[in-house]
């Protein structure tokens, strides 16, 4: 099987994640299943054993966790590919593979165990290594080249907005002001200099103090939150009706990029004092939870890394099938429909009977909320 990996790599919300797919990949025939943040292959076996009418095409940025997969997929090898790829290239490897839809979707989003475990790759503060942080070390600039290149109110920006750090200005001159002495080029140095920037009392909660900075660093060299931007869609363009996404967010921004990509499709785009949908103006698609999913409480006990995630899932609607079921049909959607219409409208915005809800709302006929109508997840 070849060199194991570097880590331990436990798949995080495994079973849920196979619970939510289970309906669009276990459909009669050939299924295709994209793993778009495949890293050591975790979800990608099960998905493989658990289904063996499913095609996985499976991409990653990291060359040395291609291989790691590779090496663990070999006794599916005639159903697989692997691609060195990021996943906001998902239409070019489509189009490469003559795949015009896939039924399942996967975004197992941040840095992997592989990564976050070697030591050589500059991801953790806790352990001196080169400040390099590229998913892919063949390519771009590393966490170096932004310490030592960055202009104060750049490096300020970057720790502020991804690492939602409060003294990212502080941590920005002690940088500017080590720099001019000499190059960071160490893990340990950087994530030194971060904690002598942030007063004690602020260093007595919240983990290791430079956790943040270089979680900022992180996501800055990988363009990580751009490539989310346009891979959300593109996936979300590619799947067939029927078919299921689900995305594992570790960062309030991820979570908050995957909620406004759901919730712009969740809802319709025709006029709101229509009593109908206007061909092709419905959802194209349909939230599968409410908000976004934590992790229970054994699942962080197993696994101690999956503490962070949010798991936010959807299915792709046909917006003019009448057929009800999972594609949800126009009948289901008149309803919610008339009680949005009634909300722009003068007067009494409840019939008869209706309740109203103190905390969320008023209510229409069916019971629905102003959210819940729109399809939007909490």
């Amino acid at each position: 099987m070849g060199e194991q990996p570097r880590g331990t790599h436990v798949p995080v919300l495994l079973e849920r994640c196979l619970e939510l797919l289970a309906p669009a990949l276990a459909r009669p025939g050939r299924t295709v299943h994209v793993d778009a943040t495949l890293g050591l292959a975790g979800h990608a076996e099960a998905v493989l054993a658990a289904y063996p009418g499913t095609v996985l095409i499976g991409l990653d940025r990291d060359p040395e966790a291609l291989a790691h997969a590779r090496s663990r997929l070999a006794r599916f090898a005639d159903r697989i590919h692997l691609v060195h790829a990021v996943y906001d290239e998902l239409p070019d490897v489509l189009a490469e593979l003559g795949e015009s839809t896939v039924d399942g979707v996967l975004f197992d989003l941040g840095v992997s165990s592989l990564q976050l475990d070697a030591p050589d790759r500059g991801f953790a503060y806790a352990q001196d290594a080169p400040l390099d942080m590229r998913m892919d070390q063949t390519r771009g600039v590393t966490a170096e080249d932004v310490v030592n290149g960055y202009s104060h109110g750049e490096l300020a920006r970057v720790l502020r907005v991804y690492g939602e750090e409060k003294f990212a200005g502080r941590i920005a001159s002690a940088i500017l002001r080590e720099r001019e002495r000499a190059r960071i080029t160490s893990s340990a140095r950087l994530a030194e200099l971060v904690r002598e920037s942030i007063p004690a009392p602020a260093r007595r909660t919240g983990g290791h103090p430079a956790k943040r900075t270089f979680q900022a660093l992180r996501i800055e060299v990988n363009r990580e939150l751009a490539a989310l931007e346009t891979a959300l869609p593109a996936a979300l363009d590619a799947l067939a009706v029927g078919g299921r996404v689900v995305v594992l967010s570790y960062h309030s921004l991820e979570d908050r990029i995957t909620k406004q990509a759901f919730a712009e499709r969740a809802r319709s785009k025709g006029p709101v004092d229509l009593p109908v949908e206007l061909p092709g103006t419905g959802p194209t698609l349909r939230l599968l939870n409410r908000g976004a999913e934590p992790p229970s409480e054994a699942e962080v006990a197993a696994n101690p890394r999956a503490a962070s995630v949010r798991l936010r899932a959807a299915t792709r609607i046909d917006p003019d099938d009448d057929t009800g079921t999972e594609r949800t049909g126009r009948a289901a959607r008149e309803r919610p429909r008339r009680a949005v219409k009634a909300m722009h409208t003068s007067g009494p915005a409840l019939r008869p009977g209706s309740t109203v809800d103190p905390d969320s709302g008023p209510r229409g006929p069916g019971g629905l909320t102003r959210t819940e109508a729109e399809g939007e997840g909490s």
